[in-house]
């Protein structure tokens, strides 16, 4: 019988570029101020920011400048992303560090990994998940991160009432969200139509985002409150 065992299906693949001086340097000494490590221990949110307070968990921030504005704009919540590019985090630990901003945490390993090892029950207020890879070839579909299993993972972690809020400028990857969200029983939509929303004044509009808009690309956002049962 062969033990081999079966390969997992990422999400992601990694082809970050080169990482700039400032990013390294803030990955060395940063680190142990803002970073957490990976293990299959679960996490204690309140002592890992030292306080109890609205938690917001951010699964893929590229490079961080968006986390970085609203965990700057909003103090007296706490922040935490996750990442697997190491530019991106640099890039998020240097803004971090120059602007003193004290309630920000940052993860550089598999976001379904940490989900599933780290994360505590019922412990994260929201749960964002902004612009993921869409995986558009219909070959490549089965990669992409929102999926049932996923689903059920966010809804764990979530507390009562969570909220689980996405955004994507894919269609194709925006109607399979909504569909895929729609039919779970552990979470209800907070659009009116049960479709989508217009873009929450909570989450920044990337530079990314302008171009695009500019180009006549679409974004779309959905929001997703758990279910109390």
């Amino acid at each position: 019988m062969n033990n081999i065992p079966l390969r997992t299906i990422r999400s992601f693949v990694k082809r970050e570029g080169r990482l700039t001086t400032s990013q390294l340097n803030a990955l060395d000494s940063q680190w142990t101020k803002f970073g957490v490590d990976f293990s299959k221990q679960p996490i204690n949110i309140n002592s890992l920011f030292k306080r109890n307070a609205e938690t917001i968990l951010e699964i893929g921030f590229g490079n961080g400048e968006s986390l970085f504005q609203m965990a700057h704009e909003n103090p007296h919540k706490n922040y935490f992303g996750i990442e697997v590019h190491r530019p991106g985090v640099g890039r998020l630990l240097n803004l971090a560090q120059n602007a003193n901003c004290q309630n920000i945490r940052v993860s550089n390993h598999d976001a379904v990994e940490v989900l599933e090892k780290q994360i505590e029950d019922n412990s994260i207020d929201r749960l964002q998940l902004f612009f993921p890879d869409p995986w558009h070839k219909q070959k490549h579909k089965k990669r992409r991160i929102v999926q049932d299993k996923f689903i059920t993972e966010v809804a764990r972690v979530l507390k009562p009432e969570g909220v689980f809020h996405l955004a994507t400028d894919w269609k194709d990857y925006a109607r399979h969200m909504l569909r895929t969200l729609n039919n779970s029983e552990l979470f209800i939509n907070l659009s009116k139509d049960e479709t989508f929303v217009p873009k929450p004044d909570e989450r920044p509009t990337t530079k990314f985002e302008k171009r695009g808009h500019k180009l006549g690309h679409g974004v779309w956002d959905l929001l997703f409150q758990k279910t109390q049962s």
